[in-house]
């Protein structure tokens, strides 16, 4: 057996490299080419691997440490006659001498004419030239908003600096520069609207840059052999000797869940931070396991996609749904959701999620209201509008908000406040044929039951026809969600944040109800009332809808 020096090859120039990982451990056997450290530089990471299989018998650099092309890493114990000739006899020195010193003097001439090749391949490659960048995939989204320029002309840029920020319907990201160099020309400007493909701008770079990415560029280094002088030291395994047994992938058994454990190199990192992504998510698909800005990339398209369909459990810890061939169980059609559709998935999946509900239950006796209502509804004709029980529930409820304003509030973003409301104004919840939407009736208290009838009307109208304004459905206090004309004894609501409470209203049913002396039949309306238990207790919510009934029963209170 035989003991070899292993130092640390050509790192491509770079001089002063980080320790990152201790790949082997004293007493370790490996095979040639088994990483035995791996070093990070200022670009990229890469193994330094064994240029010699055997026993590893010390190891004399640790994580953290700094080493150069020619630091010793460690010693390792090979075959005997690994870099140990016999001495040759006698007789025979003189003769062996001069063909060392004319082995050697043709080394150092071929060492010369390779060193004179290698230095004039740089100059060939070192000349500048111009390179068009265009518009990365965006995921799917067409016609981004460019919300911010971050280059300029003549900016010095490294690969993966932002050129631009660009905003489609649901989330933001950096359009990043796909080499490093000098920008020439930004061809957008804020405001604009680009597509994958379009012309970004002009770059820069130096010839070759653009056509050897950084990540082409690590795993060439990577795979560098040892220096030859070592190599030809290496003696023959013997045929009786069982081959080395293999060692496990470190890097496969790493534990993925911290960002500081994830395979990554610098640049990727400060992608990663400029894009805000956290590293333990994003699938590597590098040598490995290394996390590439192509992953980066790709998580990125796969998070807006998941943001603007409305994927249930994005950003919540919850698994996404398996994918199922429906058409396995019989003949099935696909056909894309609504953007009313989408949102509305959104939101109340973000609702559900994040509000914690609470639910209480009663029956209205409105026998009177409906006596009542049915008397004015040749007076109501004359005025053009329709009495339906759609404005009593608006008035009833802008009563009870004002009777228990704990209703009529928000809770703050910052968690820590409240926002109290000295308005009431009314979402409607109304079935269109693009789906949800709830337009907002404002000053609820201030107006009489005909105007609330005729605006109820105008808005569904606006609404059944997609006419409605992003303003008309803002600055709700409070819902009404109604399913009387649909049926239903029942159904539980989820609040609209940043409301507290919404009301769902079933269909009018006959019952009987003790009077005292007998069962009478009376017209009940089963409510549900669903509230935010952050903000409101169930006392509260129990006086609210106490009242709601009682002047549900009696219209002659909304006078007091």
């Amino acid at each position: 057996m035989a003991k070899q020096v292993i130092k640390v090859p050509d790192l491509g120039g770079a001089d002063q490299v980080d320790v990152i990982e201790i790949s082997v451990a004293e007493g370790d056997t490996i095979a040639e080419e088994d990483a035995l450290i791996v070093v990070e530089g200022d670009k990229a990471s890469m193994d330094v691997p064994s240029p010699y299989a055997g026993k590893i018998v010390k190891i004399s650099v640790s994580e953290g440490d700094q080493v150069s092309e020619g630091d010793v890493i460690g010693e390792i114990e090979t075959d005997a006659g690994g870099g140990e000739e016999e001495a040759p006899e006698s007789g025979e020195k003189e003769e062996a001498s001069k063909e060392e010193a004319s082995e050697g003097k043709a080394e150092e001439e071929s060492e010369e004419k390779s060193e004179g090749e290698s230095s004039e391949a740089p100059a060939a490659q070192g000349e500048e030239q111009e390179e068009t960048v265009k518009v990365p995939d965006l995921g799917g989204a067409d016609a981004v908003d460019v919300i911010e320029v971050s280059a300029q002309a003549g900016d010095e840029v490294d690969e993966g600096d932002a050129l631009i920020v660009v905003e489609g319907d649901k989330a933001s990201m950096d359009v990043p520069a796909p080499f490093a160099g000098t920008v020439v020309s930004i061809a957008v400007k804020e405001g604009d609207k680009v597509s994958s493909g379009d012309d970004l701008g002009v770059m820069k770079v130096v010839s070759g840059g653009a056509a050897a990415p950084a990540e082409k560029a690590e795993t060439k280094k990577e795979e560098k052999p040892a220096a030859e002088p070592e190599r030809k030291a290496e003696p023959e395994p013997q045929a009786s000797e069982p081959p080395a047994a293999p060692q496990k992938d470190r890097y496969l058994e790493r534990d993925l869940t911290v960002s500081a454990e994830v395979y990554a190199g610098p640049a990727v990192r400060k992608l990663a931070r400029e894009l805000g992504v956290t590293l333990n998510k994003v699938k590597p698909t590098g040598p490995r396991n290394r996390v590439t800005k192509d992953d980066l990339h790709a998580y990125i398209k796969e998070q807006v996609k998941k943001s603007e369909s409305g994927a249930v459990g994005v950003g919540a810890g919850v698994a996404p749904m398996p994918e199922i061939d429906f058409s396995q169980f019989g003949p099935v059609e696909t056909e894309p959701m609504s953007k009313i559709h989408k949102l509305t998935a959104a939101n109340m999946a973000r609702n559900w999620l994040t509000v914690p509900h609470v639910t209480q239950f009663d029956d209205a006796d409105i026998s009177e209201l409906e006596d009542f209502r049915k008397s004015m509804k040749a007076e109501a004709e004359k005025r053009g509008v329709k009495l339906t029980p759609v404005p009593f529930l608006l008035k009833a409820a802008a009563a009870a908000l004002r009777a228990e304003p704990s209703f009529n509030v928000s809770l703050h973003n910052d968690g820590e406040h409240i926002v109290r409301k000295d308005y009431v104004h009314i979402g409607m919840a109304v079935d269109t044929p693009k789906g949800l939407m709830v337009p907002v009736i404002r000053d609820v208290d201030r107006k009489g039951l005909y105007e609330l009838a005729e605006e109820a009307s105008e808005m569904a109208a606006l609404a059944r026809d997609g006419k409605l304004k992003p303003k008309d459905m803002q600055g709700a206090c409070f819902t009404i969600s109604s399913l009387g004309a649909i049926g239903g004894t029942g159904f539980t609501p989820i609040v609209n944040a940043p409301e507290v409470g919404i009301l769902g209203v079933s269909k009018l049913s006959i019952q009987p109800v003790w009077d005292g002396s007998q069962f009478v039949p009376r017209k009940m309306l089963p409510l549900a009332l669903s509230y935010d238990h952050r903000a409101v207790n169930g006392s509260d919510a129990g006086r609210f809808l106490t009242y709601m009934v009682s002047v549900l029963g009696d219209v002659r209170r909304l006078l007091l």
